[in-house]
């Protein structure tokens, strides 16, 4: 017996100790039970001194069964006593081998080598975080539980679809030879590095992204750009194909748009400008500036009938309103892309063009101001290195790029997919990462059967990509918001790793049921942390902050109180360590090639003989620097 109850405020008991605690082993976080007759009151040690202890309720042992929280409180004259082994199995596992569909998550850092066993359902049906410094341990703890999942030959998970949004390129080390481990596992590495690329290159088919796909590629800023993609969309399809309705098309567009500024009201002159601007731009066979206009006893071109006397009156727009109206034709509908019809993101770029004639954005400064960043930020894409990640080789429809994305270099489906973001600016792995999430989510809900082929998406540096963003306001959702609410049921589940907690979507992290937090010290995220996370009590807030590399506090619906552990290292380990300055600074390496190279040999540092002077570099004779 430890003592004897002397106060109890809220859930807190304060226990007056009969033991002398100077021959005791450290008590701090070990779980005792109160006891009196049939009730098992369940505790946790969180303070101590040669006098008291204070004592946090966690939950009652009813029928052989831990149950967490309480109904009552201990009564004053209940025994106080250390939990017995068999009562500390049924809150923290049996602490030994795994049972069936277990993970071995890590050590406890409270009782010596006793294991914690978690049940892979228990922690992988619900979304998680893990939260935690840079340093503290993040990217190894993903990469060990993942190795614990996928290293048991015994128990081989041959139809999970685990995918990495991989931030700095770590986990390829870490998973590239686990079928080496277990033959049934394959890991597959997707790269945004175009020149020097470690794996296969990431390529998503254009023809497979909607409207909301290409507003996250091309950043809009307002919903009122959504129409002009929408329209882009439908147009593409269109002019991509060969059928004759494809200048019957464009006529309609360029008519109605030209129609639109003839008959605006403004002064001839402008008037004149804005149609000769238009007809320059797009044009056909038929519809073109030099369009002949036939009248009784001459022929003029459409150029000619646009001018304009020195009364400031285009004389002949009645003319060349009822011409340019033979072009219009009602009727001509257009289809939603179905992802049947590849195209390239030139051809996008000339839909976008005519989507902007068609959307009258002449019309007004503003809607034009709009829509021309749409057209600059896609012409800036076509342009860039970024244009091969949409540049797919051949036409493929979803299913089948779905395998694709889950195909291995052999051949067989790979359970670990991921995505090395690390070579493209965070707007670009923002827009991937999103698109590819979306892609994932859709093709669940769409899923015959619901649930029938989970997708687990894990981000690391979620912070960069999870954010209290525009979307809701613009697209009237976030995707990541949207996979926290929906995503459980429909077997997409979110795995969020990021050092910046109180940066991230606050619905998204309120709606994930499992956290690992490693050593947290800034009071921003620790408040953020204290506020979000459903548990968290003051003590525990207190321990993030002196957490060792690699130890966490882990709690949530797959565990039955929070449990302070050890992760153990994973073999091999992610390329997530710091630079090694001691190594590096008193070694010569070569330098890098950046393209012309520089050639340096050995120098010497002499310094300055006279007071305040420069030190000089002495390069040998040898030594060439540039051409």
């Amino acid at each position: 017996m430890l003592g004897k109850i002397v106060e109890i405020i809220d859930n807190v008991i304060t226990v007056q100790l009969t033991i002398n605690v100077d021959n005791q082993v450290n008590l701090i976080n070990l779980h005792v039970v109160l006891e009196d007759n049939d009730t098992k009151i369940v505790g946790e040690i969180t303070d101590i001194d040669k006098v008291n202890a204070k004592i946090t309720i966690l939950g009652e042992i009813i029928n052989g069964a831990f149950l967490p929280g309480f109904s009552k409180k201990p009564a004053f004259r209940s025994m106080v006593r250390l939990i017995h082994q068999d009562e500390l199995a049924l809150i923290l596992g049996n602490g030994g081998a795994l049972g069936d569909k277990e993970i071995a998550f890590g050590l406890s850092t409270v009782y010596q080598n006793y294991h914690i066993n978690v049940g892979i359902n228990a922690f992988f049906n619900s979304h998680f975080a893990i939260l935690g410094n840079t340093g503290s341990g993040k990217s190894f703890t993903v990469s060990r539980l993942l190795q614990n999942i996928f290293s048991n030959p015994n128990s081989t998970p041959v139809s999970a679809n685990i995918f990495i949004f991989d931030a700095y390129g770590e986990y390829t080390n870490a998973f590239q030879n686990i079928s080496s481990r277990n033959p049934g596992i394959h890991y597959k590495n997707y790269t945004t590095n175009t020149k020097y690329p470690e794996g296969e290159l990431l390529q998503i088919p254009l023809w497979l992204l909607g409207t909301d796909d290409i507003a996250q590629l091309l950043g809009v800023t307002t919903a009122m750009q959504l129409p002009i993609i929408d329209k882009a969309l439908k147009l593409v399809i269109i002019l991509k194909d060969n059928n004759p309705d494809v200048t019957k098309h464009k006529n309609n567009i360029i008519a109605r748009a030209l129609m639109d500024i003839l008959l605006s009201g403004k002064e001839s002159v402008k008037i004149r400008d804005q149609v000769t601007a238009v007809l320059t731009n797009f044009n056909t066979a038929e519809l073109n500036l030099e369009s002949e206009i036939k009248q009784p006893g001459y022929v003029r071109t459409l150029k000619q009938c646009l001018y304009v006397d020195n009364s400031g009156k285009m004389q002949e727009m009645e003319i060349v309103v009822d011409f340019i109206h033979n072009y219009i034709v009602d009727g001509l509908e257009l289809k939603d892309p179905d992802g049947t019809v590849p195209y390239t993101l030139q051809d996008l770029q000339n839909a976008l063009d005519f989507a902007l004639i068609s959307e009258g954005v002449l019309q007004s400064d503003k809607v034009f101001d709009y829509a021309n960043i749409l057209s600059v930020r896609l012409r800036s894409l076509i342009n860039s290195e970024a244009a091969k990640y949409f540049s797919y080789p051949k036409m493929i429809g979803r299913e089948e790029y779905l395998y694709k994305l889950i195909q291995s270099g052999t051949g067989e489906k790979a359970q670990i997919v991921n995505f090395n973001i690390n070579y493209v600016d965070d707007r670009m792995a923002k827009a991937i990462t999103k698109i590819i999430s979306k892609f994932l989510f859709d093709y669940a809900v769409e899923a015959k059967d619901r649930a029938s082929m989970p997708f687990h998406i894990i981000i690391e540096e979620a912070h960069r990509y999870v954010q209290k963003d525009q979307d809701e306001e613009i697209l009237g959702y976030n995707i990541f918001n949207r996979i926290t609410k929906e995503g459980r049921k429909y077997g997409v589940l979110l795995g969020l790793i990021t050092q910046r907690p109180s940066e991230l979507s606050d619905t998204s992290i309120s709606q994930c049921s499992n956290f690992i937090i490693l050593r947290t010290l800034h009071p921003k995220d620790l408040e953020y942390i204290r506020n979000m996370v459903p548990n968290m009590s003051s003590a525990i807030v207190e321990q993030l902050k002196t957490l060792q590399p690699g130890n966490c506090i882990a709690f949530g619906s797959a565990f039955k109180v929070p449990i302070a552990m050890k992760i153990e290292k994973p073999d091999p380990e992610p390329l997530s360590n710091s630079a090694n300055i001691e190594k590096v600074w008193f070694e010569r390496h070569e330098m890098p090639t950046f393209g012309q190279a520089n050639t340096f040999t050995n120098s010497t540092v002499t310094p300055g003989v006279a007071s305040g002077s420069q030190p000089t570099i002495i390069i040998g004779s040898s030594d060439k620097v540039g051409s």
